[in-house]
């Protein structure tokens, strides 16, 4: 007999749900044929037979919530008969504390080779806090008290809820009342419980609003000489490198060229000090079946464009199929989202925490405009960029986005470094 256990879920993720079964008790399964698909803050992550064999039990129903290294059911010899009870969900009190969550292997920050420049009391939690939170709060000087009940299972304090408090400001606010119950629903209606996924990117988005000093400004793009270089090369581009010639590559090398400029749109808030990197990892915001989710392009400043356009589709096609790596979506320091696929005209971004800068594109769309004392149609796109103006200055943020500007106009700044 052998057990069915909840993998390494990634950085930071220690818990995740049972979303779905695929496989009944009794059923036979093929070695590392998925068996049940669990749902993380993150990501759908689905878990494997460990060997070939029959379902004997199911430990975790659907919608339970496990931790790394639970036991999901057990696999038996093949044609194994199922047990006549399934197996009882160990107590909590009386199960033993799973194992901490491996940090994946990331790949080492390679450094920009252009020059960067610097600006001058609550309720005791249940359990003890996750280490990577523990840690966090020995290096601060915060007790469990200072925090209060944090937002992981049974009240144990997360990273998040650390940085949260180093974040919120004085004094503190006052509890919010607690919640009312459900209405009573009127015919036509039905309700619906949240995803993880759903309710992780509706925290986060809050707690981009309360926590950040964010602000929105905005530029256009004449996208003609842009449109005029991906038709003139489109057709050699593909046969050389196999990939479309897309306009976010020119958004990204853009980008990467105006945050070695200003590097605080690059940075992020750590406590009462700003952490800056000598590297960009380039966020693209990807939409997917269960919500927006956004893989990172490490090292964005060595790649080429044909690199991008590779990155990027492949990204795209995992992230429909649901096969996108949760490493893959750590450790960005900026983001690009392109509401324009939708339709979209003008949007003001909310920022992916802890990044400080995030770019927003939108639709093309042809307007007149002046053009050298003559009035001309013009393929042209509104960007937006959101920023923390507790680290960006408007300054900086508006010469950041005059720069992005230059470098999608006129590519040649880009391939000269200007």
């Amino acid at each position: 007999m052998t057990d069915i256990l909840v993998p390494t879920l990634g950085e930071s993720v220690t818990t995740a749900t049972v979303a779905r079964w695929l496989k009944k008790a009794g059923e036979a399964v093929a070695a590392d044929e998925p068996v049940v698909e669990l749902e993380t803050d993150k990501v759908t992550v689905e878990v494997n037979a460990p060997s070939a064999g029959t379902i004997e039990s199911i430990a975790a129903n659907e919608g339970a919530e496990v931790e790394v290294g639970a036991v999901l059911g057990t696999l038996g010899a093949a044609g194994a008969a199922p047990a006549t009870k399934p197996a009882e969900a160990p107590k909590p009190a009386a199960q033993a504390p799973a194992p901490a969550a491996a940090a994946p292997k990331v790949e080492e920050p390679k450094p920009m080779t252009g020059p960067v420049s610097r600006p001058g009391g609550g309720a005791a939690p249940m359990h003890a806090p996750l280490p990577s939170a523990a840690k966090m709060m020995e290096e601060r000087g915060i007790t469990a008290g200072d925090i209060g009940p944090g937002s992981a299972k049974d009240g144990r304090i997360a990273k998040g809820d650390v940085i949260a408090f180093l974040n919120r400001p004085a004094p503190e606010q006052a509890k919010p009342a607690a919640p009312k119950a459900p209405r009573a629903l009127e015919g036509g209606e039905e309700r619906v419980k949240m995803t993880r996924l759903r309710i992780t990117i509706a925290r986060r988005l809050k707690e981009a609003q309360n926590n950040a000093a964010m602000l929105t400004t905005f530029n256009e793009v004449d996208m003609g000489n842009a449109m005029a270089l991906r038709a003139e090369y489109k057709d050699a581009f593909e046969k050389k490198h196999g990939v479309k010639l897309g306009f976010m590559s020119f958004f990204v090398k853009a980008c990467v060229a105006a945050l070695q400029e200003f590097p605080a749109v690059n940075a992020e808030i750590e406590g009462d000090e700003i952490v800056y990197k000598n590297f960009v990892h380039m966020g693209i915001a990807v939409g997917g079946p269960s919500g927006l989710v956004v893989p990172v392009l490490r090292n964005a400043h060595l790649m080429s464009f044909a690199e991008v356009e590779k990155s990027i589709g492949d990204f795209g096609k995992r992230v429909r199929d649901g096969q996108l790596k949760l490493e893959e979506m750590a450790g960005g320091s900026f983001t690009i989202t392109n509401g324009g696929i939708y339709g979209s005209l003008m949007s003001t971004p909310i920022l992916n925490p802890p990044q400080s800068g995030i770019l927003g594109m939108h639709a093309i769309k042809e307007r007149p405009m002046a053009v050298g004392g003559k009035v001309e149609i013009r393929p042209m796109m509104y960007i937006a960029l959101s920023y923390d103006h507790r680290i960006v200055d408007g300054k900086e943020a508006v010469s950041f986005l005059v720069r992005v500007k230059e470098g999608v106009e006129d590519a040649r700044r880009l391939l000269l470094g200007l």
